[in-house]
């Protein structure tokens, strides 16, 4: 466990810079929006094709993108299931599932890198395959439907087929499969661009993060079954399927991931609680640098 936190602290106080960097006004949410930007376009798809690219297949890892479907499924089923318990308008009841249902795997990643290396990132990124598949299809079409503007889904699968992390998981694949070795200097070039990647999610991530005093109770309602219920979920599915060592952490922890950014932008983009999005977000985020580090040391 103190091995764990000891490679866990530099990621955390990376967070804690871009917070203090907000605060005294020298970065701005702006500047968060535009690391993100890169980090989605740039350093995660080089990470990504390199992970997968190197990586050995074995049939238990065809499981992982089934494993992240049944995750939000069964989320699902709970969140919508206590619609009438919540009394929540019709836009934030639409944030209350958005948020519930995405998992944040961005902000995951410099756990992985950091404590287990590039193969628990490459059996990430075939997890994050199913979520991501669901975020941009089922998940935004209940954002469309609880919020004021039409459905777009023609632009939706565009965006999802032509997302670079999905991209660069298919080109890997490929180089893998036909064992395609790619050149020093083209490996290298992935390998100095995705070192980006922890700096440029947790200085965003401190940048986004906006702290209240008192936190309303639907925002701790959708970050419990977010984190908690999907942790439980995780336990389950590791169980079932008889996942062991990087396999099993992966599924945990992303289970467990506080509320994805995307949170945030279908709320906006669909008249939904925007306010509630950024608590969710926010404070689920919180919640993860503490509940990550305690599953990565416990599942060790």
């Amino acid at each position: 466990m103190g091995a764990v936190v000891g490679k866990i602290l530099p990621v955390v106080l990376i967070f804690l810079f871009g917070y203090f960097l907000k605060r005294i006004h020298f970065l701005a949410k702006s500047d968060g929006d535009s690391l993100l930007k890169v980090f989605f376009n740039v350093s995660l798809p080089a990470l990504v094709f390199l992970s997968v690219a190197k990586m050995n297949f074995t049939f238990d890892l065809l499981w992982l993108p089934v494993i992240a479907v049944l995750v939000i499924a069964a989320t699902y089923l709970l969140s919508n299931g206590i619609r009438g318990w919540t009394r929540l308008d019709r836009p934030s009841f639409g944030t209350f599932l958005v948020g519930s249902l995405i998992m944040n795997t961005g902000f995951t990643y410099p756990f992985f890198i950091a404590t287990r290396g590039e193969e628990s990132l490459a059996q990430a990124s075939l997890f994050d395959f199913g979520n991501t598949a669901l975020v941009f299809t089922f998940i935004y079409y209940l954002a469309c439907k609880y919020g004021g503007n039409p459905n777009d889904f023609k632009a939706m699968v565009r965006k999802y087929a032509c997302s670079p992390p999905l991209l660069a998981v298919i080109f890997a694949l490929i180089f893998n499969l036909n064992h395609i070795v790619l050149p020093d200097v083209a490996a290298e070039f992935f390998r100095i661009t995705g070192y980006m990647t922890v700096p440029l999610v947790m200085l965003s991530l401190g940048i986004h993060f906006s702290p209240k005093a008192v936190v309303p109770a639907p925002v701790l309602l959708t970050i419990f079954i977010r984190m908690g219920f999907g942790l439980a979920l995780g336990f389950l599915f590791v169980a079932i399927f008889r996942l062991k060592g990087i396999s099993r952490e992966v599924v945990l922890i992303i289970s467990s991931a506080p509320s994805g950014i995307s949170t945030l932008v279908f709320s906006s983009m669909e008249d939904l609680n925007k306010e509630m999005a950024a608590d969710v977000v926010s404070y689920s985020v919180l919640a993860g640098m503490f509940l990550v580090p305690i599953v990565l040391g416990f599942s060790s």
